[in-house]
Order: C-alpha cells, then structure tokens, then sequence
C-alpha cells in the first residue's frame, strides 16, 4: 500500500487510465470483429462499411497507445485487403 500523497494519486491516476483504455481497447476489438463477420457473410457492401467506421477507431487506438501503430496499420490493411479480394 502506498504511503505517500504522489504515490497514492499514481494510483488512482493509473486506475483510471487503465479503465478508459480497456473501453477503447474493447471498442477497437469489437469493430473488427464486425468487419470480420461481413467478410465471413460474404457482402461486400456491408464489410466496407464496417471498415469505413472501424478504421478511425483503430487509428485512434493507435494514436492513443492502446495499440502499436504498426499492428494498427497492419489490421487495416489486410481487412482492406481481403474485402477487395471479394470482388474476384
């Protein structure tokens, strides 16, 4: 247990960051996942629009630390990548 008044607000300061990326970290996850489900649905039209409203979030995941800027690159652009391929 922290004794000291700094070591005390670290505490909570970190508590709280902790929550606010999990949320963020949770809502990158979740639209992925639904792009991943549209590719898997086979329409094209509904995974680019998952795409079009999970690329900000995950770019701004990236940009907030949540997650690496290269794994966000990454996930876009193979989710980019493989919705293009339905069209063949």
């Amino acid at each position: 247990m922290a004794h000291h008044a700094s070591a005390k607000k670290r505490i909570r300061q970190t508590a709280r960051r902790t929550d606010v990326n999990r949320t963020r970290l949770s809502a990158v996850r979740t639209s992925i996942r639904k792009v991943e489900e549209a590719i898997a649905g086979g329409d094209q039209k509904a995974a680019q629009d998952a795409l079009k409203r999970a690329q900000p979030l995950v770019q701004r995941g990236a940009q907030n630390g949540v997650l690496h800027k290269s794994m966000a690159a990454r996930k876009l652009s193979r989710l980019a990548r493989r919705i293009k391929a339905m069209a063949a």
